[in-house]
Order: structure tokens, then sequence, then C-alpha cells
């Protein structure tokens, strides 16, 4: 019993002894040199983390990025989209695509005719494909860009006017198909005949970057149909860019083009590609939406 007592006094000590007035075996006084040093210490690495910061901030600008030379071309993106790009439904049953339905309208909210009125914000920059529309440097002294107007009434059939179902409803599904947004990027038309799908050689590609899709699989082929292109000149023309970031290019409407599957074989598993053609865009097998894309479409009658 005494053993105990005397573990229990010297744990108690060790807590408080109030003979030497010390806690956990330090004075008050070693504990506050503690304090300060690990105060001043830690201070010390706060300042110097914040001047890390401070002094990688001066290096950046707000407006336009400092290093991209390891930035990839431009992602080719499908509205409506889905986990695993496959798109199925039923043309009898409204309730089996209603959701592409409403992601395809809320992508032309922005592009409807009313929200593009505003003339210190847009400009009309034509019907046929131009070169790039230059709006100065990348520098916050020349003020907001206006953007060009992109009307969804150019989309055709696929602008939900006259189909508000965008040919879901009949069988014959539209797909909204755009070029993501990179900072300053401008995109360059086909070189030659030679990079290009035969179907697209011979037209008119000046100042466009055209796209095409096909058949993913061989035994697909006589099952895809016609495909219908709408937009300008049925591709992303040059004088939608450069993109010049949210703080100076606030209101820009990337160009669109609608795809129009208007023949697909029904209760069949269907792959189809889509690419675009330009002469600095690429692709890549890491990244499946990197100039192109491709998706299943399966419709049940």
């Amino acid at each position: 019993m005494s053993g105990n007592k005397d573990s229990d006094g010297g744990w108690r000590n060790f807590l408080w002894n109030s003979e030497k007035r010390e806690f956990l075996g330090r004075t008050g006084g070693s504990w506050l040199k503690i304090f300060l040093f690990y105060v001043i210490f830690y201070g010390c690495l706060a300042g110097i983390f914040i001047g890390t910061i401070q002094a990688m901030l001066l290096t950046l600008s707000n407006y336009k990025p400092t290093y991209q030379d390891r930035v990839a071309p431009p992602g080719l993106s499908h509205t409506p989209r889905s986990d695993k790009s496959e798109i199925s439904f039923s043309k009898s049953d409204p309730s089996t695509y209603s959701k592409y339905v409403k992601s395809i309208d809320a992508l032309l909210e922005a592009y409807k005719e009313i929200r593009q009125a505003d003339q210190l914000k847009f400009e009309d920059c034509g019907v046929t494909p131009q070169t790039y529309k230059d709006r100065g440097p990348l520098q916050s002294d020349s003020g907001l860009r206006r953007a060009c107007r992109f009307l969804k009434s150019w989309l055709g059939s696929c602008s939900g006017d006259s189909d508000p179902t965008y040919g879901f409803g009949e069988g014959k599904p539209c797909m909204i198909v755009k070029l993501n947004r990179i900072v300053n990027f401008r995109p360059r038309g086909p070189t030659n005949n030679q990079t290009i799908p035969e179907p697209l050689q011979g037209k008119a590609l000046s100042n466009l970057i055209p796209i095409y899709c096909k058949n993913k699989r061989e035994e697909d082929e006589e099952k895809i149909g016609e495909i219908k292109y709408y937009g300008i000149s049925e591709g992303f023309p040059l004088q939608y860019y450069p993109y010049y970031g949210k703080l100076l290019h606030p209101q820009y409407l990337q160009p669109l083009v609608a795809i129009h599957f208007t023949n697909l074989t029904m209760n069949e598993e269907l792959r189809i590609e889509c690419k675009v053609y330009g002469a600095n865009i690429d692709y890549s097998e890491k990244d499946r939406y990197q100039g192109r894309f491709d998706v299943k479409i399966t419709i049940k009658s």
C-alpha cells in the first residue's frame, strides 16, 4: 500500500509540484520561453510561406496564362452527355429521353436571341466563316471584349424551335457539339485534303474547323444512315477565336455545330465517332475527348 501511495504522490507531483511551483516538470517562466519560441518559429515559417506565395503571384496575370506550353489541343464535347458516353432511349417513351432534352435546353438557353440583344456586350460577326476577330491584347486596361453572337436558330432542325424534343421523339436525335475553351487559342484549319475525310474534300473550308462523324465499327457502316450538320458552314468558324478568358470575355459564346442523326437503325447499339480537323488539333488515346469523341447510341422503337 505504501508503494502505491508513493507512486500516486510521484504522479501528482509531476502534474503539479506546489513546493517548486512546477507544472509538468516546468516552471511558469520555462513554459513562457517555450511558448514564445514556437510562436516566433511558426511565425517565421508562415512569413516565408506567405512571402513565397506573394512573390509567385507577382509573376502571374489575371488575364493571360503565364505558361501554356503543356496545354493540350481543345477537347470536343457534346450535349447530351452521359457518364459512359451512352445515349439510350425509347422514342415511344418520353421519360427515357427527357433528361437529354433538358440538357440541350440548358445549353441553348444562353444562345437565345433575347439573351444577346445588348449591343455593348455582343456584336454580329457574320454568318459565313471569317478570320480571327482580334480584340486587342490580353490586358485589363483594354476593357471588356464584346462577344460574337451565335443564335440557336442557326442550328436548323436541331434548334428546338420546330421540334422541342430535338428529334428524340421521332428517333432522330440531335447532338450539340462545341470545342472547349482555351484562353488565347487560335485553331487553324486543315492544311491539305489528305488530312480530312473524303466527304469533306472539295468543300470550302477556308477559315473553318470542319467536323465529321462516322461509324466507329465496320459492322455499323450500313446502320448509321444520313447525318446532317447545322451551324455556320457546318463547322467552327475562326472569327469566334481567340477567347480572352472569363474576366475580359464574360459573355463569350462558343460556336456550335448540331449533328442530326436522321436514319439510325433501331434496336441496335451503334458506335459513332466524331472528329474535328485542324492543323493544330491532335488526338490522344489517353484522352477520348481531345479533338474527338465517340458515343454509343441505342434507340428502341
